[in-house]
């Protein structure tokens, strides 16, 4: 791995957690929505508020896709401390959106700025940029491949 590219993702520092980074502030509204045991270990999104919190601009069933399709997350994702971040020793990017409801964007800033993002770009978007603004993520994942 040479370079890292951030997509409206965590940026953690060495011994923080998702958990971590949302105490402090209010969670993104979107949160509410992880929760939905799948068994003890892992949990997904409620497929009813999964438009609402994940990818409000995406058509209804566009957004019915992705919900369905979904696949679990760890629970011990949000809890597990991070060790040393690669984004310490590695060229990083970041995307940030300005309609997440699921990282808020003003933690999506205050990331890329701690991160020194070589470049940072922000768009009028969900959490589902891939999704919804495809042309101006491979942009930036293409920018970041051609500068390493």
């Amino acid at each position: 791995m040479v370079g890292l590219v951030y997509i409206a993702a965590f940026a953690p520092d060495e011994g923080e957690t998702p958990s971590s980074m949302w105490a402090g502030t209010d969670p993104a509204a979107g949160v509410a929505s992880i929760g939905h045991p799948f068994d003890d270990d892992f949990l997904w999104h409620g497929q009813d508020t999964f438009h609402d919190s994940f990818c409000q601009d995406l058509d209804d069933t566009e957004s019915m896709v992705m919900a369905t399709s979904q696949r679990p997350t760890a629970r011990r994702c949000f809890d597990d401390l991070t060790g040393q971040p690669a984004w310490k020793t590695k060229p990083s990017w970041y995307q940030v959106s300005a309609q997440d409801r699921m990282i808020r964007p003003e933690t999506q800033r205050w990331m890329a700025q701690r991160i020194h993002a070589r470049e940072t770009i922000e768009l009028d978007t969900s959490h589902a940029a891939f999704a919804t603004r495809p042309t101006e993520v491979l942009e930036l994942i293409t920018s970041a491949a051609d500068a390493v």
